[in-house]
């Protein structure tokens, strides 16, 4: 209760504050204003001499190149703005089903996944071309309205378009390479509308490289018989 009251002690002397300050500047803006009208009023062009006259004329075309910069500058923020309000409609137009497109995503991939499924399970044909079918239908529809799948697999890691979700050692490509999509990323026009998920190469250790390179060595002699088996004494 009693930080209300001071609350509302401190907005009313706030106030009293601003009226106070408006009541100090107000004649100040009065008084300019009746001296501006009291320089026009004592202007005589016809008593006026000829410096009088020339001070006059050059006042007034300052005063002229100042209206006509703020003319132009108001034109110019116009246009600026009107422009800029295009584009957002434009923007709005060409991405207007961004969010349908991308609730879709998930039914796409549910589809791919019963391919997946189906196509491990025998005598499943049948099932598999109605799949097709279906899956087919919905990627033509969406890229009837701009939106492709993202090429991933084989292609350089780009954080733009990729998202990674862990790193596997490869020696037999460069590094940061794709090695393998788990989820499909899509594109409405030039805009991502979901990155691909994927797995990215990266380069193998020392180590782990000469194993690899040894293993089949070893394996190519124990095949002509050049590998000793060695025997162990009871």
């Amino acid at each position: 209760m009693v930080a209300k009251k001071e609350g509302r002690v401190k907005v009313q002397e706030k106030d009293k504050e601003v009226q106070q300050q408006q009541r100090e500047i107000a004649p100040e803006i009065e008084n300019k204003a009746k001296a501006e009208l009291e320089a026009e009023e004592l202007f005589d062009p016809e008593s006026a001499d000829r410096e009088e006259l020339l001070a006059k004329f050059k006042d007034l075309e300052e005063q002229l190149g100042k209206t006509e910069e703020r003319v132009l500058r108001t034109a110019a923020d116009a246009e600026n703005f009107k422009k800029r309000l295009q584009r957002e409609k434009e923007e709005q137009t060409r991405y207007a089903n961004e969010t349908f497109m991308r609730d879709l995503l998930p039914v796409v991939d549910n589809l791919e996944r019963a391919l997946q499924h189906a196509a491990a399970v025998p005598d499943q044909q049948g099932l598999l071309e109605g799949l097709n079918m279906t899956l087919k239908g919905f990627l033509d529809t969406l890229a009837k309205f701009g939106c492709m799948a993202i090429e991933a697999v084989g292609k350089t890691f780009d954080p733009n378009f990729h998202e990674a979700v862990s790193q596997e050692e490869n020696a037999e490509v460069e590094p940061n390479t794709v090695l393998k999509e788990l989820q499909k990323g899509y594109l409405l026009k030039e805009r991502l509308l979901r990155p691909a998920m994927v797995i990215v190469s990266k380069r193998a250790t020392e180590v782990e490289r000469d194993s690899r390179e040894k293993k089949p060595a070893e394996s190519e002699r124990a095949r002509n018989g050049e590998v000793k088996i060695p025997i162990r004494k009871i």
